[in-house]
């Protein structure tokens, strides 16, 4: 059902885009000329009425309000002397104990490699020659070829 979709909106796009590409080309018509149109005159708007000044509205003066009295404040406490901090008398410097001296520790002995004995050289094996490729003569090749076709034109 799908396939049938996609086949359908193919061709309907191919033959769409053969259309405009054949509108496209295609020599434009000669048209009636377009008949004169009279210009209309511009409508002029009609003047803004004047409007009259409206009066200033009368706003009552605010009444002065009183100065209010100052409140007096109280005067803050007086803040009372500290006594001074006692002298915090110096510890005294502790004495660290002196870290025991440690003896070397002896030198591991490590055991000498054993001397491996030389193993005997190998020798590679003996591999026969290979024997040249015989010269094929000129021509014999298309021979050939002819040969094997006509073989296979029989079988």
């Amino acid at each position: 059902m799908s396939s049938l979709l996609l086949m359908t909106l193919l061709l309907s796009c191919s033959g769409m885009s053969s259309t405009a590409r054949w509108l496209e080309e295609a020599a434009p018509k000669e048209e009636y000329p377009h008949p004169a149109v009279p210009e209309l005159p511009k409508p002029e708007p009609p003047p803004h009425p004047k409007v009259p000044e409206l009066p200033k509205p009368e706003v009552p003066e605010h009444p002065v309000v009183p100065e209010l009295p100052k409140p007096e404040v109280p005067e803050h406490p007086a803040v009372p002397e500290l006594p001074e901090h006692p002298v915090v008398p110096e510890l005294p410097k502790l004495e660290m104990p002196e870290h025991p001296a440690v003896s070397e520790l002896p030198k591991p002995k490590v055991p000498e490699h054993p001397i491996v004995p030389e193993l005997p050289k190998l020798e590679a094996p003996h591999y026969p020659a290979v024997p040249e490729h015989p010269a094929v003569p000129e021509g014999a090749e298309a021979r050939g070829a002819k040969a094997r076709a006509a073989a296979a034109a029989q079988g």
